[in-house]
């Protein structure tokens, strides 16, 4: 049996060359020929086909040989079913048919075509004005409104790369926090356990820190009674106490002191605040329980207390910053709760703020503390603009593209703690868009009274997937995580064409020759990713030199104010 293949871009196609007289197909030949739907003689010359095919066909005549053409079909990835395709082919997202709108989730149209996605904020309803009788209203006006000036000030975006250190953590970045005092310091917590320091305004001053965890850092937060501490809490179970300075870190809290008993048993913390006035550190597991730790005697204290569903992982935890006794907590069991932390015991929440699917972060807002946002993975952020009123919906929903698959830290909307008018929020987008022919996944600020699209701002140099954004507290900055790589954003100056050639930002590339050996510790993790480890820095504390800033021009560009 001769077999001669001629294949094609759009439709691949298999010519079989047989000899009719002394050979004859076998019962599992002809099995496949029907599950592949063979083509027949009479349908094949009616077909055009490739000059290579026609001359391999005039051969095969030739010889006295039928061809046999078979007709591979194309299956879809998300239904499995033949006939169509579906998922990214380039920036665009091609849906499947037999699935709803991969952006809002609601069928009778495509991704492309999503009324969300046209025009931004469609549907979304804007705040009302207040105006009832009741008497925590009036409270609400009289003593937390003053916070909220009645005008809002003018947005100031961070629209423009200013400096990035790239390949700077050997996993993908997992947390962002900014050192509370020095504005130039920021820390960043990686999926192997390392914890990463960068003065972004000496650039190529940097330090990593590998000795405090061996998996997954998923919260961090600085000391409130001493800047150069940082808590730390990992999958490992772990609660970390570490020097910024020196890098020597203590466990202050170990919930796997035995080791590896099986994944049943394993405990990873995941959510982490301070509150300040009770002088409690507090953090949660992935079994539905809180544990709390005096930030004075760096002790545990008290039992650990269930304020989710058993079993599932509590992955946000939000001190009120006005009144210390509200906690907001958020997980897997698509439910935000608000609890009081004077009766902090199970089933003794506040309110259940309940959502389709699992809810990535809840935050109340920075200043006056009497808004909610939580980030959910049914792309929705939903707003309630009082935690004195009615929480039994939200005051609106706004949808974005954030539904995410493995190998990705979970995106989390984030409000701009120097908004007085605690509007602008900041989440990073999953689905791509095309610029100019590139792929890029913008960086969205939203004004959530009624889910506008501020600016999206992006890069054509960063063509990764961002999750991780942090807003500055104090400047006009936005931290950005990216894959392994960390990007300080500011905003983008006026200037003539001579003086934006002279200007030019700088960029530190991370390499190393030696990479980490041994086995990974995947029993921790609660998922995989196939980066490459870069270096190695157990233990260590590395110093980058002045010889490996590299400087390229600016090349960002806003897109919208």
């Amino acid at each position: 049996m001769g077999l001669t293949r001629n294949r094609r871009k759009t439709d691949p196609e298999i010519l079989i060359a047989r000899d009719t007289d002394s050979e004859s197909s076998s019962s599992e030949e002809e099995e496949e020929e029907e599950d592949n739907h063979p083509v027949s003689e009479s349908e094949e010359e009616e077909k055009p086909v490739k000059n290579g095919g026609k001359i391999e066909l005039e051969k095969n005549k030739a010889k006295g040989k039928a061809p046999i053409t078979v007709k591979l079909k194309k299956v879809c990835k998300v239904c499995k079913q033949a006939g169509h395709e579906a998922g990214f082919k380039g920036a665009t997202y091609i849906d499947c048919p037999m699935k709803p709108c991969f952006l809002c989730k609601m069928p009778g149209h495509t991704t492309m075509s999503c009324p969300h996605r046209v025009v931004t904020g469609h549907g979304t309803l804007p705040t009302s004005h207040r105006n009832t009788k009741n008497p925590i209203d009036f409270v609400f006006k009289r003593q937390l409104q003053p916070r909220i000036p009645p005008i809002k000030p003018k947005y100031v975006i961070p629209d423009q790369v200013h400096c990035a250190v790239i390949r700077y953590h050997s996993r993908r970045v997992t947390c962002l926090e900014f050192h509370p005092t020095r504005n130039n310091i920021l820390l960043s917590g990686d999926k192997k356990g390392q914890i990463g320091v960068w003065d972004f305004a000496k650039v190529y001053e940097k330090s990593v820190y590998g000795n405090i965890h061996f998996v997954q850092v998923n919260n961090m937060r600085c000391s409130p009674t001493n800047d150069d501490m940082v808590y730390s809490a990992a999958s490992d179970g772990t609660v970390g106490y570490t020097d910024l300075e020196t890098g020597t870190s203590s466990t202050l809290m170990n919930l796997n002191p035995d080791g590896w008993q099986g994944r049943e048993s394993w405990k990873m913390l995941y959510g982490m605040d301070i509150n300040s006035e009770k002088g409690l550190v507090l953090v949660s597991d992935n079994f539905g329980f809180l544990h709390m730790i005096d930030h004075r005697s760096n002790n545990t204290t008290g039992e650990p207390v269930l304020i989710h569903k058993q079993g599932n992982k509590v992955v946000g935890l939000d001190c009120n910053p006005v009144q210390p006794e509200l906690l907001l907590s958020c997980g897997n069991d698509h439910f935000a709760r608000i609890w009081d932390m004077r009766k902090l015991q199970r089933g003794a929440s506040l309110n259940d703020l309940a959502h389709k699917r699992v809810v990535n972060s809840a935050y109340f807002s920075p200043s006056s503390g009497t808004k909610i946002m939580t980030t959910c993975q049914d792309n929705r952020i939903r707003i309630w603009d009082s935690i004195f009123g009615n929480l039994d919906s939200p005051s609106r929903e706004i949808v974005h593209s954030h539904d995410f698959n493995r190998h990705l830290t979970p995106f989390k909307a984030e409000w701009d703690p120097k908004d007085a008018s605690e509007s602008l929020i900041v989440v990073g987008r999953y689905i791509s868009e095309n610029y100019n022919g590139a792929a890029l996944h913008p960086i969205d600020f939203i004004d959530s009274s009624n889910g506008q699209l501020v600016a999206e701002v992006m890069d054509p140099n960063i063509t990764t997937i961002t999750p991780v954004n942090k807003l500055h507290p104090r400047e006009d900055v936005l931290a950005s995580g990216s894959s392994r790589s960390l990007f300080i954003w500011r905003p983008q100056e006026e200037r003539t064409e001579v003086e934006e050639e002279k200007k030019d930002r700088k960029i530190i590339i991370c390499s190393g020759d030696s990479k980490k050996k041994g086995k990974k510790h995947k029993r921790c993790s609660d998922d995989e990713d196939e980066d490459d480890d870069m270096f190695s820095s157990r233990g260590k504390n590395i110093k980058v030199n002045k010889s490996q800033v590299k400087t390229t021009k600016s090349s960002t560009r806003k897109t919208k104010t």
